[in-house]
């Protein structure tokens, strides 16, 4: 590449750090060693610990680290350099702090680091610059660092790193965050405990709960009363009302609001499938409105952008009057099941996918839950509709359905844990309804199925689901009620004049 037949590369020393809130793992390097190699080791089970370096010269090849990361950019930084480690070889493996004073633990050690150290590698902010926000912004709380720099807001893995920052840049003015999270500022209490008192204590209303819980805010807040609406929705499918009012903007107005103003419309597509009436009834639409663009989706549908506010309810009723319904694209809700043509086309294929994608969700569609959520039916092992990365995946094989669960293709790609395998259709059906009702009502507001799973462990799914029939079929029947509520078109109620002030475009007079 440099016109110049005498360089060769030699490769790049590379290091990641596991990206699960609560779970410490960092690697670095060359970790697995050969003859030529030394290995250090250390190892404390009852604290959780282990510490791998793999050292070749006196200079570091790889480290492997768990429980205890914070040496890990030391480390890594050692090895870019190729630092000589002779002078202090004899105390490498107790980290950085061990060098000097080790009194202050972790604030030691992130006072060491230069400030050019990436702290959260998710959003690529250094050291320096959440000192700098610290320091300029008089910034004192973890949730502070989060709003002004992003640091530790998406994956959370460096959270202890940052509360470290705050500690030793603030010195005794840092106060360390509380074990429990709250739900919101207005309330003490945590999620978990506001949705266990709303069923213990049969309460029905926003009001009940804010009183019940002495709420610091008459009317509580953005983030409390979208978790508010949604636990007692959850709770009470056939007796609370759902407050419109304390949803998002996207939600209220059933459509995806874009970066100019305008929405985009995503109709239902069960499974994938759509008929040429359907298509013509798109176009036509497109047409009459003026679209300026349609894409098909990800998802197997076709999207409809640049639509006025005011045009949706108009848009709505002739899609509806053609048969098509919400696609819900827009909400914290369930969004749709992708397959593939399965055996009825396919030489590879075992099983009907598209058919069973088709009642996966005629079961699910209109279900509001903790965040978005995503089906997928694949006809064979290749797994050509990306079954391992949704939140309820099926895999068909030729003895029957394996099912997965709590997988995610978002930020941080997660590939689904493996739940159980059966035997038919109707037992695939059950599983499903069983596994989002669970999801439903134990998950936090704005928790996806990967975060939640790795939070509660996916054992106590299989114990909830797979280990009690019992408990599996009550849940199965709670997701079937609620659905009876649910599943009504929103779009069909919006043509015909609901909530017709929503849209209504504001004139300003005078």
């Amino acid at each position: 590449l440099a016109m110049h037949g005498i360089g060769r590369y030699k490769g790049t020393v590379t290091s990641t750090k596991l990206k699960v809130t609560g779970i410490e793992l960092f690697s670095a390097g060359d970790f697995t060693g050969n003859e030529e190699t030394e290995e250090m080791v250390f190892q404390d089970v009852a604290n959780g610990t282990y510490k791998k370096l793999v050292i070749k010269d006196n200079k570091l090849e790889g480290a492997v680290l768990y429980g205890d990361t914070i040496d890990g950019t030391w480390y890594f930084q050692m090895m870019k350099d190729g630092t000589d480690i002779s002078n202090f070889r004899n105390s490498i493996l107790f980290g950085q702090a061990h060098l000097g004073d080790s009194g202050h633990g972790d604030e030691t050690r992130v006072a060491a680091m230069a400030d050019s150290a990436e702290i959260c590698g998710c959003n690529g902010v250094s050291k320096g610059d959440i000192v700098c926000a610290i320091t300029d912004k008089k910034l004192f709380t973890l949730e502070d660092v989060r709003a002004h720099t992003k640091a530790s807001s998406s994956c959370g893995s460096c959270t202890g790193l940052v509360e470290s920052l705050l500690a030793h840049t603030l010195g005794g003015e840092y106060s360390q965050s509380p074990a429990k999270k709250p739900l919101c500022g207005c309330t003490d209490f945590t999620h978990d405990e506001v949705r266990a008192g709303i069923v213990t204590h049969g309460l029905k209303s926003m009001a009940a709960v804010r009183d019940m819980f002495d709420w610091s805010t008459p009317d509580g807040c953005a983030a409390c009363r979208n978790s508010l609406n949604y636990y007692l929705l959850c709770a009470w499918p056939e007796e609370y009302q759902d407050d419109a009012q304390s949803r998002f903007i996207n939600e209220r107005a059933h459509g995806n609001i874009q970066k100019d103003g305008t929405y985009s419309v995503v109709p239902r597509m069960f499974g994938g499938q759509c008929t040429a009436d359907e298509l013509r009834a798109i176009a036509d639409v497109s047409e009459k409105f003026n679209v300026p663009e349609m894409k098909v989706t990800g998802g197997q549908r076709i999207d409809l952008f640049g639509i006025k506010k005011e045009d949706l309810p108009a848009v709505w009723k002739d899609l509806s009057d053609a048969g098509l319904i919400s696609g819900h694209a827009y909400g914290k809700a369930m969004r749709t099941c992708k397959t593939c043509v399965g055996d009825t086309w396919c030489r590879m294929g075992t099983q009907d996918s598209t058919r069973l994608g088709v009642k996966l969700e005629e079961l699910t569609w209109g279900s509001w839950m903790p965040h978005k959520y995503k089906l997928a039916v694949s006809g064979c092992p290749r797994n050509c509709a990306e079954a391992t990365i949704k939140d309820f995946g099926v895999v068909c094989v030729d003895s029957g359905y394996e099912l997965h669960v709590a997988g995610n293709g978002g930020i941080k790609v997660r590939v689904t844990d493996f739940l159980t395998k059966v035997d038919t259709e109707e037992e695939v059906l059950e599983y499903c309804g069983a596994f989002t009702q669970l999801y439903r009502e134990d998950a936090h507001y704005l928790e996806r199925t990967a975060p939640w799973v790795e939070r509660v462990g996916l054992a106590k799914i299989k114990e909830a689901i797979i280990d009690d029939a019992e408990n599996r079929k009550a849940l199965h029947e709670r997701f079937k009620i609620s659905q009876k509520v649910a599943q009504v078109d929103p779009w069909t109620e919006f043509a015909n004049g609901k909530n017709a002030n929503e849209f209504t475009p504001i004139k300003i007079t005078g």
